[in-house]
């Protein structure tokens, strides 16, 4: 038994960016065939940043690891009835279709399923009425930018991490399997659209924000780094600058105690008639007295004597590092890890690449697959799931309406 707890199911894929490309990598990791359909010469998303040294898109390579991969003239006629054929293909673990191309035109879930009547047809949207959204510009709709920076400028903060469209290519995935499964007791296909404008209000709801806002009446003040609802910040040491939480109250009287701050704590307590242990509401309300005791705490130590205090405890902490100091100074998480795996990709780099973020406990980890070259698949695909002959597939090559990747699939 292996990682492969998909194995054979087939799904396609025609879509870019992140939502719809990291739906489809999460289910070809955990065993899919997923075939990804992109313009000869490849999509939007085809050259996205991060770039390698020899122009190569770091961004491809690593959402579309372990998939196949066709390349299709979609300007042409030819081209969108191969792409409708590919969604709409036969066979009883195929049917599954994910895409972000628009509601209406040539892969209408009323096209699709006109060709297969049980096909699923999961479409990333940005809103729900049609109208072009990604990730910042939905987070700007929502107001978290207006929650999140120092207190003392007004500007919005944009944050790096696109987390909408990565919610939903996850959020994506589990409405595709939900929906295989209904279709396989009651044979129906239908199609699921999924607007990161919606997956963003969602989890907002879910999370309480909105009842808070309702409620208050107001919106939720920047709070710079403190931690909302519990004690959190970061704080400067001898030799950096660390964060620390402490929301049960084991790591409060953990920290309290290693700080050497049960006194001062509790003379804070008596004058305030609360218990900080019993309720991390408090210490959060009451963090302009607790905040700099800690603060001088912090500055007379440096992060090494604190590290091996702090993990022989369990207190939440972890000091600030970059991306590049975390990838080369962190045994366990990117290099060791077992969840990666050094990959040789397209570009011609050699990487620790990732695997699923699950571990099936007792399991060997499969191996990893690359992402294809652009194309690299056509002629394969086109044979066996639409069963077209050698001198057709030619012809389509000579035509320019598919491209392998020594034919124009790969620039």
């Amino acid at each position: 038994m292996t990682y492969a707890l998909l194995k054979g199911m087939r799904v396609v894929e025609g879509a870019a960016f992140i939502a719809g490309p990291s739906c489809g990598l999460y289910l070809a990791q955990m065993g899919a065939e997923v075939i990804r359909f992109d313009n000869i010469g490849g999509g939007p998303d085809f050259r996205r940043w991060p770039l390698a040294r020899n122009g190569a898109s770091l961004y491809w390579e690593g959402l579309n690891k372990g998939k196949k991969s066709v390349a299709i003239d979609m300007s042409s006629p030819q081209g969108r009835e191969l792409a409708v054929a590919l969604a709409a293909a036969p066979g009883e673990d195929g049917g599954l279709f994910v895409t972000n191309f628009p509601v209406d035109g040539f892969l209408s879930y009323a096209a699709l399923s006109a060709r297969r009547a049980d096909l699923i047809c999961l479409r990333v949207m940005g809103w729900a009425d049609g109208t072009t959204a990604v990730d910042y510009t939905v987070n700007a709709a929502i107001g978290l930018p207006q929650m999140t920076g120092p207190t003392d400028d007004p500007r919005p903060v944009n944050h790096v991490l696109p987390a909408w469209d990565l919610l939903t290519g996850a959020y994506a995935a589990f409405a595709l399997m939900a929906a295989d499964r209904a279709r396989r007791i009651n044979g129906a296909g239908q199609e699921i659209r999924l607007p990161l404008s919606d997956v963003a209000a969602t989890t907002l709801s879910h999370l309480g924000q909105v009842a808070e806002v309702l409620e208050s009446g107001a919106d939720r003040p920047r709070m710079g780094n403190d931690l909302f609802g519990a004690f959190g910040r970061d704080f400067a040491t001898l030799d950096g600058r660390i964060i620390v939480v402490a929301i049960t109250p084991r790591q409060w009287r953990d920290l309290v105690s290693l700080l050497g701050l049960d006194d001062p704590i509790k003379a804070i307590e008596m004058e305030l008639g609360v218990s900080f242990a019993a309720d991390e509401g408090l210490r959060f309300n009451h963090r302009a007295r607790l905040f700099p005791l800690f603060e001088a705490a912090f500055a007379q130590l440096d992060t090494t004597s604190l590290k091996g205090q702090f993990d022989a405890r369990g207190v939440c902490w972890s000091p600030y590092r970059s991306l590049s100091d975390a990838v080369a100074d962190s045994p366990g998480q990117f290099r060791g890890n077992p969840v990666f795996e050094e990959l040789r990709q397209p570009s011609g780099l050699t990487y620790p690449a990732a695997g699923p973020a699950a571990t099936l406990a007792g399991l060997p980890r499969d191996h990893l697959e690359p992402a294809p070259r652009l194309g690299e698949h056509t002629d394969e695909v086109l044979h066996a799931l639409l069963g077209l002959g050698d001198g057709e597939i030619a012809r389509l090559h000579d035509q320019g309406v598919i491209a392998g990747p020594h034919s124009g699939g790969e620039e």
